[in-house]
């Protein structure tokens, strides 16, 4: 389907470029594949391995956060290096992690394992994103959203061969992704990458660091080093601490605080990652027992999800030209926000209505951000259009999907405690995570209760998992609100305009 739309732009389009295009889109589609497959192994994990929920969320996480080192680092030197050179160490780094995965013992396997996936999955991000943009530069963000179809047609590629193949064991199925990984890296090695856009129009290094500048560097490093930190274990607060002063140093080398608005929305962009991304990674096993309960593979709202956004992001075009891309954005947070509200009460029918609600709401977030920052930031190139990216991916990572993990530990405790405390006291551990101490259940203590006690905990689950998804709600109303003061404040300047590099030297 990415290649019909790219050829329907007639004789405009080449062959080389309609492959270039398909290329970027089927490497796109490699990283969702591995997702879903990750996102639908977490509960068999956590049985073989004894995690926690928050354990869970931090492996998941780890597939994400590292996302940020490669696509910041690489956009700094992209330009330079080749876009080529790049997506080799992609591929590379997508071969280990399924070696990596399937050999895994233990909780720090798998931790490590999805952290090379995550590298390599930004560097997919850090090629694609500027050379989409770069070769549509004048419908960017509809492009953007055509490119990122690629990301719910893996997911949903991903998911059904899951649930397929849901009887076989979960490393066979991982040695499936060797193949978009290698249809990915046949295509890409027989093209010419564009030179970007920023390069092309003569803009200079230095003033692509300045567009980022002081403020950019601060969100970007401050949650990379929180997160190295956490692993390596140095306290918090020394990691922020190095974050400003590196983050300080940047700044006064380029002599940039950076562009407030981009810094705004490097901050919007956490909410939304977690809301989409977050969601989409703890989705089968927060609505598990409720599927369960109509027969159903709970792995299918995701599907399904995603097969919705995998159709609206390539009829993208003619919906970015009827709402300005930020009131795209804010009609988008509040549907999403109905869908979340709406799914934590759901059962049996009503799953379907409100998944429904849910993923036209988060179809059109991750592009439609990225198209706004390739069109009021084209001075920044690869790196401002990949920050924005990388800042999502670590704020899912490190924040959204620990913190899911982190509100379904601390409820099932809250339950117990109030309800069961005998079982309370005698199934509890406590843990560490980046929210601090928390009590969570012991997947060996609860193993040896009682089975009424078992069942009873299980109970306590569903409840929780519901009242999780309910909570997720609250990130897109705070995004709404971020959407309509910044449309309010465009519309004080005249309206939303993209900026074109070099208009102000033709007049």
């Amino acid at each position: 389907m990415a290649s019909s739309v790219v050829a329907q732009q007639g004789d405009s389009t080449s062959a080389h470029d309609r492959l270039l295009f398909l290329g970027c889109f089927v490497a796109l589609i490699t990283t969702s594949f591995g997702f879903i497959l990750r996102a639908m192994t977490l509960e068999e994990w956590g049985v073989q391995f004894a995690l926690t929920e928050t354990q869970k969320g931090e492996i998941f996480g780890a597939g994400l956060w590292p996302f940020a080192i490669s696509i910041v680092l690489f956009s700094l030197v992209i330009d330079k290096v080749g876009y080529g050179k790049a997506m080799v160490f992609a591929f590379l780094c997508h071969l280990v992690s399924i070696v990596m995965t399937v050999r895994a013992q233990g909780y720090w396997d798998l931790y490590w394992a999805n952290f090379v996936v995550a590298l390599g999955n930004g560097t997919v991000e850090a090629v694609i994103n500027p050379v989409v943009a770069t070769m549509f530069r004048r419908e960017k963000t509809k492009w953007l959203n055509i490119l990122h179809a690629g990301w719910p047609g893996g997911l949903v590629l991903g998911g059904v061969v899951a649930i397929a193949l849901q009887d076989m064991d979960w490393t066979t199925k991982f040695w499936l992704i060797l193949a978009p990984t290698i249809a990915y890296g046949f295509m890409l090695a027989r093209v010419r990458f564009p030179v970007q856009e920023r390069v092309a129009a003569g803009i200079g290094y230095v003033d692509m660091l300045r567009e980022l500048g002081a403020l950019g560097a601060f969100v970007v490093l401050g949650l990379v080093f929180a997160e190295l930190g956490r692993v390596f274990g140095v306290e918090a607060s020394h990691a922020w601490i190095a974050a400003a002063v590196a983050s300080a140093a940047f700044g006064f080398f380029v002599k940039s605080l950076g562009q407030p608005l981009f810094f705004l929305l490097l901050l919007v962009m956490l909410p939304l990652a977690s809301t989409e991304l977050g969601t989409d990674g703890w989705i089968t096993d927060l609505m598990g027992p409720e599927m369960r309960h109509i027969g159903l593979n709970a792995g299918w709202v995701l599907i399904y999800t995603s097969a919705i956004m995998m159709v609206l992001r390539f009829f993208a075009g003619p919906i970015v030209h009827r709402f300005s891309p930020l009131g795209l954005l804010m009609a988008s947070s509040a549907v999403a926000a109905v869908g979340l509200w709406w799914l934590s009460g759901s059962a049996s029918a009503g799953i379907l209505a409100a998944a429904t609600l849910y993923g036209v709401g988060k179809t059109f977030f991750w592009p439609t951000m990225l198209g706004v920052v390739a069109e009021q930031f084209p001075k920044g190139g690869a790196l401002t259009l990949n920050a924005i990216g990388g800042v999502g991916m670590i704020g899912a990572g490190i924040v959204g999907n620990a913190l899911f993990g982190f509100w379904q530990d601390t409820g099932n405790a809250e339950h117990l405690l109030a309800e069961h405390p005998a079982i309370h006291a005698a199934a509890t551990v406590e843990r560490d995570s980046v929210f601090g101490s928390y009590l969570a259940l012991d997947a060996g203590k609860v193993a040896s209760l009682p089975d009424l006690e078992r069942q009873q905990i299980e109970d306590t689950g569903v409840i929780v998992k519901k009242e999780t998804l309910g909570k997720v709600a609250l990130l897109p109303i705070g995004m709404l609100i971020a959407y309509l003061l910044l449309w309010l404040w465009f519309r004080s300047r005249g309206g939303y305009k993209p900026v074109e590099l070099g208009a102000d030297r033709a007049h």
